[in-house]
């Protein structure tokens, strides 16, 4: 047996390395030909070891790059050639759309067109994943290649990020609720040692028949601050209800926070909504899409309890095509209309027009 290779990290576990990295404000090796590096964490120090190497490029998301007007030749993604003389905030500001109402001249921009853009588009899933702001510079790799950094194929990232997500449950174990007494948590944990998904269980749920369920996505300001902000606080608590009332039921507690950018970037959205911008617009000015996360975690947590068939607790058709794409028959879409205030009125609404939910 080659022991180096049995006890090396698989392509998931490197790419669980490059997001720490990242977070970290170090750069990771992409396919032995540039360094990548999340601008929202790269420090002066390190922008000026990069500049050495040679001529940067600024990679930011179509969406980010619709905000600046800047050109986007590769459809999903715009390389913006960064000068010579460009400081760390300038990086940043062309990253962060926080002052975007107070500064909006940023350019000109200068876009690169042409050739291969895998490597700046494993950059910037590589930040998404990260729950960083989807913005990174790429400079040419040293000769000989910088030692002690994360090295990624980038064919492979990109791979590993977009595949299925494998999980295994860790522990289950009762938890008396006031919704009902008779409930269990059970832990799933994903291979790639990404963040641990949740299933409550009310009741004793047959797994031959449809089961009351809902999809539930970690809302840190709604479920635990009771923000009203949004409904996501009341629709938890009106789900486990309905649950305990009936007597059997599951919910799926996933932590994809902020619709999957994570509580940083859900703070930053609320602040451009604050200056006027309604959730959706907020999303595209930081450089994400609507919606970021990752339903077929779902159906897999679902297939793993045993469950095939399911009375969904939900206002988002996308969720009932999710399943039902994945394996999961959806019986009976159950409305869960709870949470309207005058804090959340336009939010509820623009969920309605722009993400299709029914309310």
């Amino acid at each position: 047996m080659d022991t180096a290779l049995s006890l090396g990290p698989t392509p998931a576990e490197r790419l669980n390395r490059a997001r720490a990295d990242l977070r970290m404000g170090l750069p990771v090796v992409l396919s032995d030909s540039c360094l990548a590096v999340a601008v929202e964490t790269l420090s002066p120090a390190r922008l000026a070891a990069l500049r050495k190497l040679g001529p940067l490029v600024l990679v930011l998301t179509a969406r980010r790059a619709e905000t600046l007007k800047a050109r986007i030749y590769d459809t999903d993604l715009a390389r913006i050639r960064v000068p010579r003389d460009a400081e760390l905030d300038w990086l940043q500001a062309l990253a962060d759309p926080a002052d975007d109402l107070a500064m909006p001249m940023k350019g000109p921009l200068s876009a690169e067109r042409g050739g291969d853009a895998t490597l700046a588009r494993a950059a910037i899933a590589l930040t998404k994943s990260a729950h960083l702001l989807p913005a990174a510079i790429l400079a040419p790799l040293p000769s000989p290649p910088t030692e002690g950094l994360t090295a990624l194929d980038a064919n492979d990232a990109l791979r590993e990020i977009a595949a299925e997500t494998v999980l295994a449950p860790v522990a289950a174990a009762r938890v008396p609720m006031r919704a009902a007494e008779k409930g269990r948590l059970h832990i799933f944990r994903p291979d790639d040692g990404g963040e641990e998904h949740y299933a409550i269980e009310i009741g004793s749920p047959a797994r031959d028949k449809p089961v009351l369920a809902r999809l539930h996505s970690a809302c840190f300001t709604g479920d635990v601050l009771g923000s009203l902000k949004c409904d996501c606080g009341p629709q938890l608590d009106a789900a486990l209800t309905q649950m305990g009332h009936e007597g059997t039921g599951i919910l799926l507690y996933l932590n994809q926070e902020g619709r999957g950018i994570g509580l940083a970037n859900k703070m930053r959205a609320y602040s451009l909504q604050d200056q006027g911008f309604d959730t959706v617009e907020a999303n595209h000015r930081l450089g994400f899409e609507d919606d970021e996360r990752d339903f077929r975690i779902g159906a897999a947590l679902l297939k793993k309890l045993g469950f095939h068939a399911v009375r969904l607790l939900t206002n988002n058709p996308a969720k009932v095509r999710m399943l039902e794409a994945n394996g999961i028959k959806v019986v009976e879409r159950v409305p869960l209309r709870v949470g309207l205030s005058r804090h959340n009125a336009a939010y509820l609404a623009t969920k309605a027009e722009k993400s299709g939910h029914i309310l």
